[in-house]
């Protein structure tokens, strides 16, 4: 049988199957896999089980493997001349809340008709469960036609992304030997504009940090005390609303040490995609882009620098009014870096800034949540132009080379710890509501990146 008939037969058995695997991805989104939840910490090893059993099944070696936090799971098929891949996703959630805002219970999911076709709703649906399973799905089918696996696949699936990570980078050290292959598959990406596929070449790094602000040490009577009595989110908020300048510039110094300006072919091939900000933005009820001034709005997604205020608590906030000066004033902070930027520097001139707003008698704490640099992966890898030809045969249309304003540390991990790019794959849409309530992922989304992903398996082996 030629390659371009067995994989036909692959084509045609995932079609086949696709009720089964919409049934077997259902059953996944019923574990309520929160990671940073302590309370769910035995459903996210419920849920690693499961992925183990599933593997096993489909004749990988699988098996659970513990961490100081969540689980792993790795698998391994059979050793053989191909090229070694690791396909990397994960299997934990993001919180739920505010539960009142989903139109049917979060871990009940279900198949819904949409005025852009049918979507399976629920958490985890779209970010990252039906995701990773595009690619078991597309191994489950080659496994029926071929009778066997393709050899040398890694799967490394992570209970821990959507807190942060804290067992990984230990994880890749401890277990290098083993998990290094030639090239990382992620499917945690979206496609371009909702129906273009892309291959995500660069990503935005990351900072996060949590500001405590603290004054008198009770809160306080506003008649009393406004206007002698330091006020500590009076102080949190002069901080953060000069983060910015008038031209959308973010004014810590040295920030920006480290930034490329795009390369005149960049910006020819950017251009060229017809990046539409109000459409997207339209998406969510926005309409007009907002930014450095002088820059094309796919470049303040992708390729500057940026820094956001995530969440901000202080004082009385319940029915009704109090009228206090708080003692205390929270805020968490975000900053997605670009080029060179160094997290560890970020991090340090942004607390030297905060400190610089304290009055004498407010202190200040901070909390790490996370830093990693940006990645920008060498698509001069025969795979790349190899899976953007798959794709485009799947899907119709060329796939694009694109950038993420979003951070996904472990590409950076697997280069820096385990000496190998990432190509990053994936078939969200931009309205699939991931982190928020009614999350959703499109059937045929689902259907097609399974289909994709045996595509550029038969393309690459």
């Amino acid at each position: 049988m030629s390659n371009n008939s067995t994989l036909d037969a692959v084509l045609q058995k995932l079609d086949e199957g696709l009720d089964g695997a919409l049934h077997r991805l259902m059953a996944l989104l019923r574990i309520p896999s929160i990671s940073t939840d302590p309370a769910h910490a035995g459903d996210v090893r419920a849920a690693a089980e499961w992925l183990r059993d599933e593997l096993a099944g489909l004749g990988f070696q699988a098996a659970v493997r513990d961490t100081a936090g969540h689980p792993m799971v790795v698998a391994r098929s059979q050793p053989g001349g191909a090229r070694p891949l690791l396909f990397y996703g994960h299997y934990d959630v993001q919180p739920v809340d505010p539960l009142s805002l989903w139109d049917s219970p979060p871990f009940e999911p279900r198949i819904e008709d949409t005025a852009d076709g049918k979507v399976i709703r629920a958490r985890g649906a779209s970010d990252d469960k039906g995701q990773l399973m595009t690619f078991i799905e597309a191994f489950r089918a080659w496994r029926e036609v071929h009778g066997e696996l393709p050899s040398d696949l890694i799967l490394l699936l992570e209970g821990e992304e959507e807190s942060g990570s804290p067992s990984l980078r230990p994880f890749l050290h401890e277990n290098a030997d083993e998990l290094r292959a030639s090239l990382a598959m992620i499917c945690d990406t979206e496609l371009f504009g909702g129906t273009r596929p892309a291959i995500v070449t660069q990503l935005r790094g990351l900072v996060g940090e949590e500001v405590v602000i603290r004054g008198a040490d009770r809160d306080l009577h506003s008649g009393l005390f406004g206007g002698l009595a330091a006020n500590p989110i009076m102080v949190l908020s002069q901080a953060l609303a000069a983060l910015k300048d008038a031209d959308g510039r973010v004014t810590l110094p040295g920030f920006y040490d480290g930034v490329d300006d795009l390369t005149p072919e960049l910006r020819r091939d950017w251009e060229s995609l017809g990046f539409d900000a109000g459409a997207m933005l339209g998406r969510v009820g926005l309409s007009d882009p907002i930014g450095e001034k002088g820059r094309m709005p796919v470049e303040m997604a992708w390729n500057r620098p940026t820094a956001e205020i995530n969440g901000i608590t202080g004082g009385y906030t319940g029915e009704g009014f109090k009228t206090v000066l708080p003692a205390e004033a929270r805020a968490k902070v975000s900053f997605r870096l670009t080029g060179r930027q160094d997290p560890a520097k970020i991090r340090a001139a942004f607390r030297d800034y905060v400190r610089g707003f304290l009055p004498a008698d407010c202190s200040v704490e901070f909390h790490e949540h996370g830093g990693s640099p940006a990645s920008v992966m060498d698509i001069s890898d025969p795979a790349f132009a190899a899976a953007r030809r798959a794709l485009g045969e799947e899907w119709g249309q060329e796939a694009a080379f694109i950038g993420s304003g979003g951070s996904i540390p472990i590409a950076g991990d697997f280069k820096t710890i385990l000496g190998m790019d990432s190509m990053l794959v994936g078939f969200a849409r931009d309205d699939d509501r991931i982190h928020s309530p009614n999350e959703k992922y499109d059937i045929r989304s689902f259907a097609k990146g399974a289909r994709s992903w045996a595509r550029i398996l038969a393309a690459l082996r």
